[in-house]
């Protein structure tokens, strides 16, 4: 019976946090695109700088990180110190920002998909600079997901979604979205580089680190020079503040979802919090073509299928092998 019951409030536990990473970051997805394509105002007004959103996101998250690991460390030390993020920081900065300038040419939906597509740079860096050698599975997973992205992006989009677009250019940007992966891997490469280094570093002090130099660089970036675009961004949101209040919402969003996905991956270990971030990008997908008006054609629904079966497969082969490392790790 007490078993029956510790079973129960895991699946519970577990429950909770699909349905928080699920709506924090569809939701964001939702805001993000609403703030990139939305025209404010009785002028029509875009709002063009979204480079700010990652400023106010790192300056969300830093406070949120601070008052979290004020509340939960107890007095403990020994994480990595606050300097050690500077070279994360950097790439950290610069990747996402193109990440999300890519929305200025290519909808939701391809950007999403685009950045889908992790495993196909870190495969082709490690093959090409480490000599790795990958399994024929592997690289199945890899032809479907770098298969579907092709042939989505081949497909016509619709004038509808071209119209929501400030400067259609789909080389650009799906340009944008693979250099914003290959910063994010040189951003977690260091990421596990310090966290080995600094064993007892929590992910609090992860995210402190990390938005404290995004926020450093990014306010450098915006408010660095008396024509600097952040200045335009703060007089936007002064005239229009609906669109502050969306990018408020984007903010607390992305902390939220943080907390959710430190909850999952301590409780059910990293495989579990990839397969319910891979399932909500699908989603997240849904939600744009059916609520946002980006309808997609058939081939481009099959492109998402090919992606989100290679991702699925590569999870699949994820947890096979943990399970056979389990079985060795069991004694005789």
């Amino acid at each position: 019976m007490e078993a029956h019951g510790a079973g129960l409030r895991r699946v519970l536990v577990l429950a909770f946090c699909v349905a928080g990473i699920w709506s924090a970051y569809i939701y964001q997805g939702v805001l993000q695109e609403t703030v990139s394509t939305k025209r404010f105002g009785p002028n029509n007004e875009r709002f063009e700088h979204l480079a700010f959103l990652n400023l106010a996101q790192n300056v969300v998250c830093l406070v949120w990180s601070f008052i979290m690991i004020k509340i939960w460390s107890n007095g403990k030390s020994g994480g990595a110190p606050w300097w050690s993020y500077w070279s994360a920081g950097i790439t950290n900065t610069i990747g996402p920002a193109m990440g999300i300038e890519a929305l200025k040419y290519i909808s939701y939906p391809a950007q999403v998909l685009a950045k889908s597509s992790k495993m196909i740079p870190v495969m082709f860096m490690g093959t090409l600079v480490y000599g790795i050698r990958y399994t024929i599975p592997e690289y199945v997973c890899s032809l479907l997901v770098a298969g579907g992205v092709s042939l989505f992006a081949l497909s016509k989009t619709s004038s509808k979604t071209i119209s929501k677009l400030a400067h259609p250019n789909a080389p650009l940007g799906y340009g944008l979205c693979f250099l914003n992966l290959t910063f994010d891997g040189f951003t977690n490469a260091t990421q596990d580089s310090i966290s080995a280094r600094y064993p007892k570093t929590s992910a609090w002090d992860i995210m402190f680190g990390m938005n404290l130099w995004g926020t450093i660089y990014n306010m450098m970036f915006m408010f660095g020079w008396s024509t600097a675009s952040g200045y335009e961004a703060v007089q936007f949101c002064k005239q229009h503040p609906e669109a502050a209040w969306d990018i408020l919402l984007y903010c607390l969003c992305g902390a939220v979802g943080q907390n959710f996905i430190f909850l999952t991956i301590s409780r059910f270990g990293s495989l579990t919090n990839t397969t319910i971030t891979t399932t909500r990008k699908f989603v997240s997908i849904v939600v744009s073509s059916v609520l946002s008006g980006n309808p997609l054609s058939e081939k481009q629904w099959t492109s998402v299928g090919m992606v989100f079966s290679g991702l699925s497969y590569q999870i699949y082969l994820k947890w096979r092998k943990l399970q056979r490392m389990t079985k060795k790790r069991k004694p005789l």
